[in-house]
């Protein structure tokens, strides 16, 4: 598994906690993906390949989804990856998703759309 997709995730994920998070955002969440944690860079990659399998299994499709499903599945792909990663994560690590806060979902959902494009 190449680097780029997990790096394209990382970048939309800085961008959407740049543009919906309110005031100034923890410096974890807009770490560069050179300093990301290798588990971090692990699951980007693997969810990246998710989504961009779902939208070519989809046949293009997915633009039909809403910004809510799009969010939805990233978020779903991504709790997985916290639970393969972290034998016992914080409950807010696998929140589902109306616990997320808004701010999150947006950035979920601009994740998908990115990978979406890329594709």
């Amino acid at each position: 598994m190449t680097d780029d997709g997990g790096r394209l995730f990382r970048e939309a994920w800085i961008a959407g906690v740049k543009k919906h998070f309110p005031g100034e955002p923890k410096p974890g969440y807009i770490t560069p993906w050179e300093d990301t944690p290798e588990w971090e860079r692990q699951s980007a990659a693997a969810v990246f390949g998710q989504v961009r399998d779902f939208v070519q299994v989809s046949a293009g499709t997915t633009a039909k989804l809403t910004r809510e499903q799009k969010g939805r599945f990233v978020a779903l792909c991504w709790i997985a990856q916290i639970h393969k990663h972290i034998p016992e994560p914080k409950s807010s690590y696998v929140a589902d998703w109306a616990e997320l806060p808004g701010w999150q979902q947006e950035t979920d959902a601009d994740i998908f759309e990115r990978i979406e494009q890329s594709v």
